[in-house]
């Protein structure tokens, strides 16, 4: 077991965890707990809030102190072109949505609670929002507070490293990401500043085809982004316990081997389901839409087969079924090449497809 201190939290964990968004089966998660794992990553819209109350049937049977619960909550009135937080954000409505998790967790408290998806500096620093967090912290709902980002990584880490109000921070990081530099700078300032810092995405996709016929080395990957000291622990999705020991095999050599580095190699400028959220694209769509995010909705859909998640992302953009119907062409061009309209079009038929479709 390799483990690292998770910034000034001073837990001691692991450096692989488990993102449990896609698990279902209470009997994986007990396994991961004998294996070794301690902390679990969940949030309060996984799976229509099912995932939070298979978390809380497992862990009712086990001592608190022997797991770490993190969940994550995200915010109302986010401006979809800017990332800010606005006047609709309401903190109240975070507050209920958190009491809502700890109900379904059969909890007191959580270890983490995360903001989830900031993806602005504004965002970082929305002044209501830290006040309802603060408030929350010392009422001991949460012993640490964090966030978690998908777009703009450096730039939010980088604010939030100045702020020094949080403790944690769950960003994507895998050796597909264009911004490498600035990425490792930022989290580099972040941990210097005692920040706990948690990867996801680190399999960037695991495919690099909608069928999953051609699979990326997803061990040399989670290897690679654990080969950052400032990168506490990662949360691989393993759904199965062929994965769950594949994902905790890595600690048995954290180098790469030369096998490994050449699929790196090979993977790393070749298009894969992970969108890099370079945002490029923002202000090349004649309609604004938030093309990262419905990027996220397709890796979701075809590289991890979490379709309650796809749908419940896509619905919230507010989108009608068929955003780029009225365009001769499309104006975006991708850096990675992808036919945006057309995963566009795939992902937005999300919005009709009815949720009773997905379990209650």
């Amino acid at each position: 077991m390799v483990y690292r201190t998770l910034g000034r939290t001073g837990l001691r964990i692991p450096v692989v965890s488990m993102g449990v968004m896609r698990a279902d089966n209470p009997n994986l998660v007990r396994a991961a707990l004998d294996r070794g794992v301690v902390l679990f990553d969940t949030a309060n819209n996984y799976q229509r809030g099912n995932n939070e109350r298979m978390l809380g049937e497992v862990f009712k049977d086990y001592p608190r102190d022997s797991f770490i619960v993190a969940t994550k909550v995200k915010p109302t009135g986010t401006d979809r072109q800017t990332g800010h937080l606005t006047s609709e954000t309401d903190p109240e409505e975070f507050d209920r949505m958190f009491r809502t998790s700890l109900e379904r967790l059969q909890m007191d408290y959580v270890d983490i609670l995360h903001v989830h998806a900031l993806s602005s500096r504004q965002a970082v620093t929305y002044e209501p929002l830290l006040k309802k967090l603060e408030q929350i912290k010392q009422d001991g709902r949460a012993r640490f507070i964090g966030f978690s980002t998908h777009k703009n990584m450096p730039g939010v880490i980088d604010e939030a490293a100045e702020s020094g109000f949080y403790d944690v921070i769950l960003t994507s990081y895998n050796f597909q990401m264009a911004d490498w530099k600035e990425m490792n700078d930022a989290l580099e300032k972040a941990a210097a500043a005692g920040i706990g810092l948690i990867a996801m995405k680190t399999m960037a996709g695991a495919f690099f085809d909608n069928d999953r016929t051609r699979p990326i080395n997803v061990k040399a990957a989670l290897k690679w982004a654990l080969l950052n000291p400032n990168i506490h622990t990662a949360i691989p999705g393993y759904t199965s316990f062929n994965e769950l020991e594949e994902s905790f095999s890595v600690m048995e050599d954290l180098n790469l081997s030369d096998d490994e580095m050449k699929d790196l190699r090979l993977a790393r400028d070749e298009a894969s389901l992970f969108c890099l959220g370079c945002n490029d694209c923002l202000g090349q769509c004649r309609k604004g839409l938030s093309i990262p995010d419905l990027m996220r909705g397709y890796m979701y859909t075809y590289g991890y087969r979490a379709y309650a998640e796809a749908r419940a992302l896509v619905t919230s953009l507010g989108l009608p079924s068929e955003p780029c119907s009225d365009c001769v062409e499309c104006t975006v061009t991708c850096r990675r090449g992808y036919q945006v309209a057309e995963r566009i079009s795939r992902v937005a038929k999300w919005k009709d497809v009815p949720a009773d479709l997905f379990m209650a």
